[in-house]
């Protein structure tokens, strides 16, 4: 199976170092996570939703990666989420759920519903898990956003 990372081309596509350092919908600060997506364009909303249109860098590389057939995906239902789980960046249940799946290390990645789009699907790998080491880039290509998406209302 094949999922989508967008991230800046000077760092590691697989580290989970940014997540690690400043947290996310899944994790908090500390725990090291990876943010993929179920297809490229997903991932380009999943970014806009965070981007201030006046930083966004230069260096977006689109990275195709792979998860090898047989590797265990768990999965995290939308409808087992609170209320409000996708209006909260930060939502501590989503954070618990992510935190204690990381810590079990019962797989290598959990697909999880997006909050910018609850029907399609991310998936979090969890770099330290013992056979994360399967999971690999298997193609990158520069990327940038169309400057149109990216003008302040009232231009």
């Amino acid at each position: 199976m094949h999922i989508w990372r967008l991230a800046r081309a000077v760092y590691d596509p697989l580290d989970g170092e940014g997540a690690r350092l400043y947290g996310g919908r899944w994790n908090r600060e500390g725990t090291p996570l990876v943010y993929t997506s179920d297809h490229l364009s997903l991932c380009v909303l999943e970014q806009l939703v965070h981007l201030d249109p006046e930083e966004v860098p230069d260096d977006l590389t689109a990275f195709r990666v792979e998860i090898p057939e047989g590797l265990l995906v768990e999965r995290v239902e939308a409808e087992d989420l609170p209320d409000g789980w996708d209006r909260v960046a930060d939502h501590p249940e989503c954070q618990r759920i992510g935190e204690l799946w990381a810590e079990k290390e019962s797989s290598p990645v959990l697909k999880v519903p997006s909050a910018v789009l609850p029907w399609e699907m991310n998936y979090l790998v969890n770099p330290h898990h013992p056979k994360a080491d399967a999971i690999e880039v298997v193609a990158k290509e520069s990327f940038r956003f169309d400057r149109r998406r990216l003008q302040l209302k009232g231009e």
